[in-house]
């Protein structure tokens, strides 16, 4: 990885004035590190972070009044833009009613209902409160089901902040440059592999190597957050392949790629049926909302109905699942995944051309309403070769988009997220901005 050796965001904080930069200095005597999320810092890319004040479509507005075209979308919720008509009335409506109950509602078998219809492989579901929740859910209960404890996953892979899957893990900790975090028991890391992603022969050895003792692979299918890597041909079949083969789980993350990339996540663009599934993002339409479902006879282990374990007071928040819901019936709209593709692949495209003749050395890698931009001649296949791109190029590219009111995502390994709402003319905007960044 690249050192970056530009000014510190603390040395420009004494030089900004903004009220942003008043509010970060407030936070961090309260709150860690002054964020809620450490993605949120933006310290990779040497500034401060700029807190938001309001958005519309793909227009977010900070407390001081600025403008930035948005390809956070928080960070792929918001597949159809900020303050989507139908999701606000579907919250509106369910405020009416009441905020929490702690009982069962028909919001939430409404919505099971929709989730199995758009990604069949789920056969029955639960409701968590996150992703992390849903992802550590899942590994407790292919570990119960097999009677094994070794859990694989994958370089630059996040599922999440569960001890399990603190090792060698991406997103903030790729931000961070933090391989695994203090706090996390030997015995616990111990119980997970980590592995490189697109390389089977690994996987093979591995269950070479600990036999019956892999109760799972948990993987995100596209990798999003090491920024964006694709699959190589084969690979997820492979995957498939060895786990029925030596009678472990699969298990796909789709908390970011579900009901992103296809109506039916990664595992219906791909053909691969995985036994469990683990949800986010999408399905809580901008609200805090987990899921994990797969095959019957795995998840009817599940407490009440079985032994495996797992509550939530607000799991099924009717806020939540109405957000979701609602949020899922807009993306049944035929050729709406169409739309998000010609949209994702003319920025692509558009970033592809700008840094061809800039002679910038880039990797410009897309799937349908995520994007990947790495500056590397190599291709990248993996965490260790995204790792080598130059991240202190990124970090003036970033800080250049923001200037001309870009909101990119402020790490090299993070996706960076279309939605509905980016038009042709904001594609335009985009693209002219990231010229002059480049330039």
């Amino acid at each position: 990885m690249t050192t970056t050796t530009l000014p510190s965001p603390e040395t420009k904080a004494d030089e900004d004035s903004s009220k942003s930069a008043k509010l970060f200095a407030r936070s961090k005597a309260l709150i860690p590190g002054g964020v809620n999320s450490p993605a949120r810092a933006c310290k990779s890319v040497n500034s401060n972070p700029i807190f938001m004040d309001h958005a519309d479509g793909a227009i977010l507005v900070d407390v001081d009044g600025k403008e930035y075209i948005d390809y956070i979308g928080s960070w792929g919720a918001l597949i159809l833009g900020h303050k989507h008509p139908r999701v606000l009335e579907a919250v509106e409506d369910a405020l009416q009613r009441s905020t929490s109950f702690g009982t069962p509602t028909y919001l939430e078998l409404e919505f099971a209902e929709q989730v199995t219809k758009m990604m069949p492989n789920i056969e029955m579901l639960r409701l968590v409160n996150s992703g992390t929740e849903a992802c550590m859910s899942a590994a407790r209960l292919a570990r119960a089901f097999t009677g094994r404890s070794l859990i694989v996953k994958f370089d630059g892979c996040y599922h999440g902040h569960a001890d399990t899957f603190l090792i060698k893990a991406g997103s903030g900790l790729a931000t961070l440059g933090i391989s695994s975090s203090p706090g996390v028991p030997a015995e616990v890391a111990n119980l997970t592999l980590s592995l490189p992603y697109n390389d089977l022969g690994a996987v093979e050895k591995a269950f070479k190597e600990h036999k019956d003792k892999i109760a799972a692979i948990m993987i995100e299918p596209i990798v999003g957050n090491a920024g964006l890597i694709l699959p190589t041909e084969g690979y997820l079949k492979g995957l498939r392949e060895l786990c029925t083969t030596h009678g472990a789980l699969l298990i796909f993350d789709e908390v970011m790629t579900g009901f992103r990339v296809a109506a039916g996540g990664a595992q219906a663009l791909y053909s691969i049926k995985p036994d469990l599934t683990c949800l986010g993002k999408i399905i809580g339409g901008g609200l805090p909302v987990g899921a994990y479902g797969g095959r019957r006879d795995i998840m009817e282990r599940i407490a009440p109905h079985g032994d495996v374990y797992q509550a939530g007071t607000l799991s099924g928040n009717p806020l939540a699942v109405s957000a979701g819901l609602a949020q899922l019936k807009v993306l049944q709209t035929p050729g709406i995944y169409d739309r998000l593709e010609a949209k994702t692949k003319a920025l692509a495209d558009g970033i592809q051309e700008i840094c061809k003749k800039a002679k910038v050395p880039a990797q410009v890698v897309h799937t349908t309403g995520m994007l990947g931009l790495f500056f590397t001649d190599k291709p990248v296949i993996d965490f260790e070769s995204a790792k080598k791109s130059d991240t202190e190029k990124f970090a003036r590219f970033w800080q250049e988009l923001v200037k001309r009111g870009v909101y990119w995502p402020p790490s090299q390994f993070e996706a960076v997220f279309v939605s509905l709402e980016h038009g042709s003319s904001t594609i335009e905007k985009t693209l002219a901005a990231i010229k002059e960044s480049l330039s």
